[in-house]
């Protein structure tokens, strides 16, 4: 049987990581003398590569503060990761989702706006590295919504693009997964609304990690 490839966004999707997010950019802002910006629209930025979610909370900024800005963000969120302070709990029901999916035999893999550092901290943390064959993160790659998340994903396991699936939290998501040509399932649990999945090509939106599993067989 051919491979299938499950490739899930992280924050907002695998675990609920906007406290950790909303923390470092309001520690990052105060730290430059700039206001905190709304946590609402920290927690909508989510999910995008660092230097565009700074670009979208302060588009009007020079590039020298927004460099500044995620120089500072970077070292702020370290430290906490680092001093034990981050907290990136999984959504009930992932952990058993992917026990499932893995002994369907599904190829699983990870896109995210994470640093490789970090992805695999969150993943090692919750004992799920194993369980992921492609990790694809902000590092290598442009911010979503551009495909090459995927487009490496493909490449590096050799599925084909029509067995290839992105869930994701987030429009950015189902943006990049259109991008790509591949399906486009979205979650409920993260922070973007029902409505901005469907009008970013949502083919479906799962209610629950195990409505995700229906989904998908």
């Amino acid at each position: 049987m051919l491979p299938r490839l499950a490739l899930f966004d992280c924050d907002g999707t695998l675990v609920d990581g906007q406290h950790g997010v909303v923390h470092a950019m309001e520690a990052a802002f105060t730290q430059l003398g700039q206001p905190a910006p709304d946590r609402h629209q920290v927690r909508r930025i989510v999910g995008l590569s660092l230097p565009q979610a700074i670009r979208m909370l302060l588009p009007d900024a020079s590039e020298d503060l927004r460099a500044d800005l995620d120089a500072a963000y970077r070292q702020i969120f370290r430290s906490n990761r680092e001093s034990g302070q981050l907290v990136e709990p999984l959504y009930d029901g992932i952990a058993d989702l992917i026990g499932q999916l893995a002994a369907q035999g599904w190829v699983l893999g990870v896109a995210t706006g994470k640093s490789q550092r970090g992805l695999e901290h969150c993943l090692a943390s919750h004992g799920i590295t194993a369980q992921f064959a492609t990790l694809q993160t902000a590092d290598a790659h442009p911010s979503k919504p551009h495909p090459s998340m995927i487009d490496a994903a493909l490449a590096e396991t050799g599925v084909s693009r029509e067995r290839c699936v992105m869930i994701g939290d987030t429009q950015f998501d189902m943006a990049m997964a259109v991008n790509a040509g591949v399906r486009a399932l979205g979650v409920d649990w993260g922070y973007h609304s029902v409505e901005e999945l469907f009008d970013a090509g949502a083919a479906a939106v799962a209610t629950s990690p195990a409505n995700l599993g229906e989904l998908l067989r």
